[in-house]
């Protein structure tokens, strides 16, 4: 890998993280565009460790406050229903979907899903997916003719059947295409909770599963030594600074804009992928390395 690959991978990462629209996807799809080799799966577990130490700063009062009331917790039964110290427990239960399915579809993460045929589906079908999402959320909202305004739920009110159901959303990321973002903050509005509150939880979910994923694969890369090390930290620098500003910019969008120009992107993205790869233009395994 170059340096200026790395360059336009560590942007693309840090633009692609928050938003969703699938960061996986993007990074696959730049390297297949360019003609690049695919920068795999090891590359973008590392590089997103830049764009989650992003998240760590940006919710820092957060994730210290919600640590702190954890710990106590643990000794101190009269902490256990603090909400802080609850959210710690729900960061942890809803993390287990994730962790079990990363490691039994290790190869398949790094083989089949990679396709850019899959990839192409799982973009509009998620699309659709966050689409639906957010116009029934639209409609609780402002209530109707004979409907009063519904109002949505807060972290405060989130239980543990609902944190496991978006620890399996955030699973579905696993395959290019989804969107960690994207699928969480779809299930979180599906299940009535309001776009800053699931937008918050998704960010607060990924710390653990991404962190896991990118210590895993640092040790896996430091042991195969298949990866270029430079541009690889390069890249994830560059990601977390983005990552950042993406961040910031993201949270104050939701809490007034729509969902919906993410929905039409992604659509029109993956129905483009799928007629050049019907048109043979794009190989479905375009960019992918032979290693």
């Amino acid at each position: 890998m170059s340096w200026f690959e790395s360059l336009i991978l560590g942007l693309v990462q840090g633009l692609t993280e928050f938003l969703p629209i699938s960061s996986s996807a993007h990074l696959r799809l730049t390297a297949a565009f360019a003609s690049w080799d695919d920068p795999g799966a090891a590359f973008t577990a590392i590089t997103q460790i830049g764009t989650e130490a992003a998240v760590l700063i940006y919710f820092r009062k957060d994730i210290a406050r919600i640590i702190s009331a954890w710990s106590r917790s643990l000794v101190d039964k009269t902490m256990r229903q603090d909400h802080d110290a609850r959210m710690g427990w729900l960061v942890i239960i809803g993390s287990i979907p994730i962790g079990v399915l990363g490691v039994t579809l290790k190869d398949q993460i790094e083989g089949p899903f990679r396709d850019l045929r899959i990839t192409a589906t799982t973009l509009i079908v998620m699309g659709v997916v966050l689409g639906i999402a957010d116009r029934l959320a639209a409609r609780e909202e402002a209530g109707g003719k004979h409907r009063m305004p519904k109002e949505r739920k807060s972290l405060q009110e989130l239980t543990v059947r609902d944190g496991l159901v978006y620890g399996v959303c955030q699973a579905m990321a696993l395959i290019p295409g989804v969107s960690r973002s994207g699928a969480t903050i779809s299930g979180g509005l599906l299940m009535s909770y309001s776009r800053e509150a699931a937008a918050r939880y998704s960010f607060l979910l990924a710390i653990p599963a991404v962190l896991a994923s990118g210590l895993y694969e640092l040790k896996d890369a430091s042991e195969g030594g298949h990866v270029s090390w430079g541009p690889t930290v390069f890249a994830t620098i560059i990601a977390f600074f983005v990552g950042y500003a993406v961040i910031a910019w993201f949270m104050k969008f939701i809490s007034t804009k729509s969902f919906m120009p993410f929905v039409y992107y992604r659509v029109a993205l993956g129905i483009v992928i799928i007629v050049l790869v019907s048109m043979g233009v794009l190989s479905p395994h375009a960019a992918e390395s032979a290693g």
